[in-house]
């Protein structure tokens, strides 16, 4: 499957979507079109029962810059921007499929709301994070809900009220990246880590995924019942089965 929009391109190799960001002379910010452009994709990975993980790059010199300046300076973003990047972001974070970005270049604002709401963020060293949005006076999104859950309520506010940029090497260290790879090499080092987690991509690391998402929203005995619902459902399933077959066997499990 290819889809190509007017500034992003979806790519389906068996069971994986490549999505990549493409207005290269904004640095991969967003306007108007692009965000219900992301919207329809989100809408449409979502939506595919065959998918098990899905990639998200920026083509040329970043990963995204996020709401698009130039139109925001100019009085064309209002609220009625924030709906559908908000809707398309929570779509990337709740999907069934693992969703795995590789930052370059610049993440910010918008950019790397869009990276906290992956499951696994790859940076480079120099790449730079920030919310900078605090120098045009407005709240960045619901990077405030998600960046906290990553790195802490103080340096996340510290980040956001300050508008600090933060490289990957220092995202790194406090648990806003989780791989680095070189910015010579980013692309092989990225296939290579998708590869990694494709090989342990069974029902139960996806299901785990879907216990994660409320781990910080529900009290132990809600988070217990909806564990108990999910290991039902992971212990009744093909991967299960094949895990166990596998064993008794002594090879590496094919997951479904």
């Amino acid at each position: 499957m290819h889809v190509e929009f007017e500034h992003l391109t979806v790519e389906k190799e068996g069971n994986v979507a490549h999505v990549t960001l493409d207005r290269t002379e904004r640095l991969n910010a967003f306007h108007y079109d692009g965000v219900r452009d992301l919207d329809a994709v989100s809408q449409l990975l979502a939506d595919d029962e065959d998918l098990r993980l899905v990639t998200i790059q920026g083509a040329g010199r970043a990963f995204c810059t996020g709401i698009d300046l130039k139109d925001l300076s100019a009085d064309e973003i209002d609220m009625s921007y924030h709906p559908p990047w908000e809707r398309a972001l929570r779509r990337f974070e709740t999907m069934e499929p693992l969703v795995l970005c590789l930052i370059h270049g610049y993440a910010l604002g918008g950019g790397l709301q869009l990276a906290l709401a992956s499951d696994i963020r790859v940076s480079t060293h120099s790449a730079e994070m920030g919310l900078p949005a605090i120098n045009e006076s407005i709240i960045p999104g619901l990077g405030t809900f998600r960046l906290p859950r990553y790195i802490g309520l103080g340096r996340a506010k510290k980040m956001v009220i300050l508008g600090n940029n933060v490289d990957g090497d220092e995202a790194e260290r406090i648990g806003l990246v989780d791989h680095l790879v070189d910015e010579e090499t980013m692309h092989e080092e990225f296939e290579a880590l998708t590869e990694r987690y494709m090989r342990v991509n069974s029902q139960g690391a996806r299901l785990s995924k879907q216990a994660m998402l409320t781990c910080f929203d529900q009290d132990f005995d809600a988070f217990l019942d909806r564990y108990l619902e999910l290991q039902t459902e992971a212990m009744t399933g093909e991967d299960f089965v094949e895990a166990t077959t596998a064993y008794r066997e002594d090879r590496e499990p094919e997951w479904q």
